[in-house]
């Protein structure tokens, strides 16, 4: 699985903890097999990440606490970062019925946000978006 290209008009981060190349293990578990995989960072942005609640537009159950959405994957967000409770449409297409959903921003944060490549269960995730810092760390 590809996740594409970072957004456009997204940062490059100035100076990240782990700049592109660098091989990293996840904490997160956004889906099934992620916490604990080795993974290498393919980008490194600059902007703030939200967790979104959604209802999906091919007719899926509400998606709750979906980590993560950046700030240049929502309809007109402008350039300050958005306050929780606020209603959003996601122009992000990491799952099925996400692109053009309606929403509301659960939490967010400033933390370089970055995307990863990776294996799990047999399947090579390539520009997976997205972790945020505190969702990996340096490889032992």
């Amino acid at each position: 699985m590809d996740g594409g290209p970072a957004p456009e008009g997204i940062t490059p981060a100035a100076n990240p903890t782990y700049p592109v190349g660098s091989e990293v293990t996840l904490t997160a578990d956004h889906m099934p097999g992620m916490k604990g995989a080795p993974a290498t960072v393919s980008g490194a942005y600059s902007t703030t990440a939200y967790s979104v609640n959604y209802e999906p537009t091919d007719g899926g159950p509400e998606v709750t606490d979906h980590k993560w959405v950046v700030q240049e994957e929502i309809r007109d967000a402008g350039s300050e970062r958005l306050p929780d409770g606020a209603s959003v449409t996601i122009e992000a297409d990491h799952m099925p019925g996400m692109k053009g959903a309606h929403g509301t921003i659960e939490s967010s944060t400033t933390q370089t946000v970055y995307m990863v490549d990776y294996e799990s269960d047999g399947m090579t995730m390539t520009n997976h978006k997205w972790v945020v810092e505190d969702e990996l760390h340096a490889r032992d």
